[in-house]
């Protein structure tokens, strides 16, 4: 079997002991709407075909999928502990955190932010999920206080948003640009108005951003692939939708410390 194509980032590939990767959707076994590296196990997809798919990612990191640990995904600001979970366990969570070589943690995402962190010298990793909601609550922040709890230092984190819903395809409305302006007053910078009459374009990625460099972290950075604007590569919950889908593909991005 060929290796799987993954997109890295240059910050976290220079790290010292610290193995990353953000899965394209192409490489697995799924087939139909979620062609090929469906890696989520609450989609409707054959559950055979996501425990294969689950399984290579797991592999490209040199380990089983056991050791591949993602959250029962709530849109939340739960950060769960690596070393509680096995690979069956799912625990309700949008970040992972772990300080003990080869467990791999993950972050779904098909069109919210995913977020992988680590602090390479305080041997501590995380991966984390921020659609808009987990963004406006502060999951940035809770990564963050995760790693920190664990004895990393906010600005030692290296912090690199993987492929989300670009700022030049998320669209929305009237009511979305009003809770943020009064949950987190300043946020206007982040919208611009849309074709659409009362709508907006919302800079997710951007704001992500703007919340890691609040908790401390040096110089975030966003990959810059766009979910919705690249199908060939990417799973986009939107364009399912647009598209009238049944549903869609999970994408995976996840990180893990090396064994010594």
């Amino acid at each position: 079997m060929s290796p799987l194509p993954v997109l890295t980032h240059p910050k976290l590939s220079a790290l010292k002991g610290v193995k990353h990767a953000f899965f394209t959707r192409q490489g697995g076994v799924s087939t139909g709407v979620y062609d090929s590296l469906n890696v989520g196990r609450g989609s409707r997809d054959e559950p055979a075909d996501v425990h294969e798919n689950r399984r290579r990612a797991a592999a490209h990191f040199g380990t089983d999928a056991d050791h591949l640990l993602t959250g029962y995904q709530i849109h939340s600001t739960i950060v769960l502990s690596a070393e509680d979970q096995t690979g069956e366990v799912r625990l309700e969570g949008d970040g992972v955190v772990a300080s003990q070589p080869g467990l791999v943690c993950g972050a779904l995402a098909a069109d919210c932010a995913p977020i992988l962190l680590a602090d390479a010298e305080a041997r501590v990793v995380c991966a984390a999920h921020a659609g808009w909601k987990g963004a406006l609550t502060g999951m940035a922040e809770a990564a963050v206080a995760a790693m920190v709890a664990r004895g990393a230092k906010a600005e030692r984190i290296v912090a690199v948003i993987g492929p989300c819903i670009g700022p030049n395809s998320y669209e929305v409305g009237p009511e979305f640009f009003e809770r943020f302006e009064t949950e987190r007053p300043g946020s206007r910078r982040f919208f611009r108005p849309a074709e659409a009459a009362g709508k907006h374009m919302f800079d997710l990625p951007g704001f992500v951003l703007e919340r890691l460099r609040g908790a401390g972290v040096q110089a975030p950075e966003w990959i810059g692939k766009d979910t919705l604007a690249e199908p060939e590569l990417f799973f986009s919950n939107r364009r399912a939708f647009h598209q009238k889908e049944e549903d869609y593909g999970r994408l995976l991005s996840a990180i893990m410390l090396e064994p010594d």
